[in-house]
């Protein structure tokens, strides 16, 4: 997906990756949860909601956040934004792995198989392939 380097939001995220880097967590939290309040539209939304999700303290919360950021990414009209969606249903599915719920789990890993052609063939692409194929070993053993 391509990000406007001069969008505010998108700033406001650079900002809060930054403090991350930094070990800030709970002031990176904040700058996500500010770049949130201030979006204006679904692509600006789902940006936050994607990092507000990351600093979440219970996996219930987390699945919440991961599964806006969805919805949101779901709802822009750019096909490029498909890209982001094995990562988004790759989040959700390790939360509900997390929850041992393990058949909503696999659905999610299954639909983040289904666009994994819209990742780059790059090391983040692979890393978000093997995530995956990962995720569905580790639930294996827990299906009827």
């Amino acid at each position: 997906m391509q990000f406007e380097p001069d969008n505010n939001i998108v700033k406001l995220c650079a900002q809060g990756m930054d403090l991350e880097g930094e070990g800030k967590n709970e002031e990176a939290a904040k700058v996500f949860r500010q770049a949130w309040e201030l979006a204006v539209d679904d692509k600006e939304k789902f940006t936050a909601a994607h990092y507000i999700a990351r600093h979440q303290k219970s996996v219930d919360d987390k699945l919440a956040w991961d599964e806006i950021a969805l919805n949101l990414a779901l709802n822009i009209k750019d096909d490029s934004v498909k890209g982001a969606y094995p990562s988004l249903y790759l989040n959700i599915a390790k939360g509900y792995e997390d929850l041992e719920e393990f058949e909503e789990a696999t659905k999610n890993y299954d639909l983040a198989l289904t666009y994994v052609n819209f990742l780059h063939q790059d090391g983040y692409g692979k890393m978000i392939k093997g995530a995956i194929a990962n995720g569905l070993e580790r639930i294996r053993p827990h299906l009827k």
